[in-house]
Parts: structure tokens; C-alpha cells; sequence
């Protein structure tokens, strides 16, 4: 007779729904985890996704309710754009917070290195802000990536850009690590498509500040277009040098040097810089009425101009509502990625291209396309490559 309240207990519990032993989802709340650089040389970055992603989140929260009666909260984590404290963080965000998924994390030697934290715990790592291969390769469940990689971008950029050109030699400087190697080697790859090779090739440490060496290394070998595996000051450094030597080649980089803050700090002599690119920067006074509508509606909560990593910041967290929408109520981690494999995201207003999923496709799309700096603004020059 003594075992019928626990047998009744038993009973009781088993019949609660799964959302009571999923970690991060309660009756009225999800709880997203974020890792952003809010202190070291990515700073800007990201503290623009954190913004965005914000307020995607505000306006779900306060204006459009909720998804399935849940609020959404955001945990952010400051790894200083070190991987290992990326690791801290994670395991902070995993096991102390207990999100539900780590969404946006910015960083490809972050995201690396925090990953398995996340897996251990079965915490999906939701579109990060990188466009490495390795967000979603090799296959993982609980991978999902959203930008076309470093590596697809200059492979498909570079050989029509030579083309267009007449360009006879092209020289590669790049960041001596994940992600500089992998712009360097989509070049490469794009390159032997046309039967040409990198003439010249040149690294820095993250972190330098001193490019003239590598400058005068290029100059001296006659390049006529430089593919830059840089971001934010070497992107300015490298080309500021260039212009102040005299050497002015054609300057091609990735989607990590897509960023008003290069012809903000770099000033006039970044004009003519080519970059790829995913999505389009939100000026205050862009031509189209909703990115116009959506632009000042950021500068008026963060008294400041967004920027395109603010715009990734918003669609990641606006793909994750509608992939939780659409999981129903019961959210778990496997409803969530059985849901995510057969998603299909449209072009939204920011220009990005159509993203489908499905349980061995975990990169939405690999297409990027060309803007260049005119007269301090970015400026789309082509169409979505293939």
C-alpha cells in the first residue's frame, strides 16, 4: 500500500508534456543564447548583431505576442573575439543559463571552438555570423548555416571579375588562420577555373597593424588585383598603404569586409573597393521604402545607424521564430531541427536570396553578389552568382 504514492507520482510525471525536461523552453518563455564580441577587435560587429537581434526579439515580445505563448529572451555572452574564452562562454550560456540554442555567434575560431560545448548538451549552434564551411560541414544535426562560405564567394567572384578586368595577375593577402586561409583558397579555386594561379601570396597575424611589408611584396610582383582575406583595420590598413605607395590594383574581399566602417574610417581612399556580399547595408536613406521604414526605425531604439551586421543579427533571430512558429507548441530540440530540415526561407527585404534546409543540406543557399564603395556608400554592382 505504501507504493501507491509514488506509483501516482510516476504516473504524474510521465504525463507532462516534453517541454518540462527541455532545457530553455518553459510555458512562457525561450531563452536564445548569443557569444558576440562586445570588447576586442570585432567590437563593432558585435555589438550591431546583438542590437539587431534585439530587436527582432522587442518587436515579437511587444508588438506581435508571442510564439506559442512564449516571450522571447536573449543571453549575451562577451568572448572578446578570443575562442578560448568563446569556450567560457558557451559553458556558461549551456550549463549555467541552460538556453534552448546558441543563435548568431560571431567568429569562425569561436564558433569552433565553442561548438562542442554545445553539443555535449544537444544546444544547436543557429546560424552563426561566419562564413566558414565548417558551420556546416562535416554534416551535424545540430548544425545550421545561413551564409554562402568565404570560400564559394571568391571562387565564384574572382574568375568573372578577371575576366571583366582582362586582369593578368592577382596577388592573395590574407589572415594566417581559418578564415583568411579560406578566402585564399576559394581564389585559388576560383582561379584554376579560368587556368590562371595566385602570382603572389601574403599573410599577416591577426591582430597586426603594419602591412607594408606585404604591400611592397604585391607592388613589387606587378599584381593587378589583390583578393583581400581580411576584415575591418587590416582591410584599411592594407589598401591605405597601397594608395600611399602608389600601388592601386583592383581590391576584391569577402562578406567579412562588407562593412560601412571600412569608408568610415578609411575615408576617400577606400573608394573602389569590391566586396561580396549577402545582404544588403541598411542605409537611412536607401531607395527602398521597407529597408528605409526599418533603418530609422533602428536609429530611433539605438541612437545610431545600422549596419549590414545588424541586419544579420534581425534575419537570424526572424528565421528562428518562424522555424519555432512553425514547430508547434511542444518545442524540443528534435521538433526544432525536424522542422528546420524542411524549411524554406524567401527573399526578405535586406536582398537575401531564397534558403532552403533539409536533413543533409544545412547551408540555406552559396550565393553572394558584388558591391563596391562609390563615393563613400556601398553600391551593388551584380546580381546573385552561380
Amino acid at each position: 500500500m505504501k507504493l501507491k504514492p509514488t506509483l501516482a507520482l510516476a504516473a504524474a510525471l510521465a504525463c507532462l508534456p516534453a517541454l518540462a525536461q527541455q532545457q530553455g523552453v518553459t510555458r512562457d518563455q525561450i531563452l536564445i543564447g548569443t557569444i558576440q564580441d562586445l570588447s576586442g577587435p570585432l567590437a563593432g560587429y558585435g555589438k550591431q548583431a546583438r542590437n539587431g537581434m534585439l530587436l527582432r526579439i522587442d518587436e515579437l515580445n511587444e508588438q506581435q505576442g508571442t510564439v506559442h505563448g512564449r516571450k522571447l529572451k536573449l543571453v549575451v555572452e562577451d568572448d572578446g573575439y578570443d575562442p578560448k574564452k568563446a569556450v567560457l562562454a558557451a559553458q556558461k550560456l549551456v550549463n549555467q543559463d541552460k538556453v534552448f540554442i546558441m543563435a548568431g555567434h560571431l567568429g569562425t575560431a569561436q564558433n569552433m571552438a565553442a561548438m562542442p560545448v554545445q553539443f555535449e548538451k544537444n544546444v544547436v549552434n543557429f546560424m552563426p555570423i561566419t562564413a566558414a564551411r565548417e558551420m556546416y560541414e562535416p554534416l551535424n544535426r545540430l548544425k545550421y548555416s545561413f551564409a554562402a562560405t568565404y570560400y564559394d564567394q571568391m571562387r565564384l567572384a574572382l574568375p568573372r571579375m578577371v575576366k571583366e578586368k582582362n586582369v593578368k595577375k592577382v596577388c592573395t593577402i590574407y589572415q594566417d588562420d581559418d578564415f583568411g586561409i579560406e578566402v585564399e583558397r576559394g581564389a585559388e579555386a576560383g582561379l584554376k577555373t579560368i587556368g590562371m594561379e595566385v602570382t603572389e601570396k601574403t599573410t599577416y597575424k591577426r591582430g597586426a597593424t603594419d602591412f607594408s611589408s606585404q604591400v611592397a611584396k604585391m607592388k613589387s610582383s606587378g599584381c593587378e588585383l589583390v583578393v583581400l582575406g581580411t576584415i575591418i583595420r587590416e582591410t584599411i590598413g592594407t589598401i591605405g598603404e597601397s594608395r600611399k605607395t602608389g600601388f592601386n590594383p583592383i581590391f576584391l574581399g569577402s562578406s567579412a569586409a562588407y562593412t560601412d566602417l571600412i569608408h568610415k574610417l578609411g575615408g576617400k581612399a577606400m573608394d573602389g573597393l569590391y566586396a561580396t556580399m549577402t545582404v544588403q547595408h541598411p542605409y537611412l536613406d536607401e531607395a527602398s521604402q521597407p529597408m528605409r521604414f526599418w533603418a530609422n526605425k533602428y536609429k530611433t531604439k539605438y541612437n545610431e545607424d545600422p549596419t549590414v551586421f545588424s541586419t544579420y543579427g534581425y534575419i537570424i533571430i526572424d528565421n528562428f521564430i518562424k522555424a519555432a512558429q512553425k514547430a508547434g507548441p511542444n518545442l524540443t530540440t528534435d521538433s526544432f531541427i525536424r522542422t528546420m530540415d524542411s524549411m524554406t526561407f524567401e527573399p526578405d527585404m535586406f536582398g537575401s536570396p531564397k534558403a532552403t534546409y533539409s536533413p543533409t543540406k544545412r547551408l540555406g543557399n552559396d550565393l553572394s553578389r558584388l558591391s563596391q564603395i562609390v563615393d563613400g556608400k556601398w553600391k551593388v554592382v551584380n546580381d546573385y552568382m552561380k
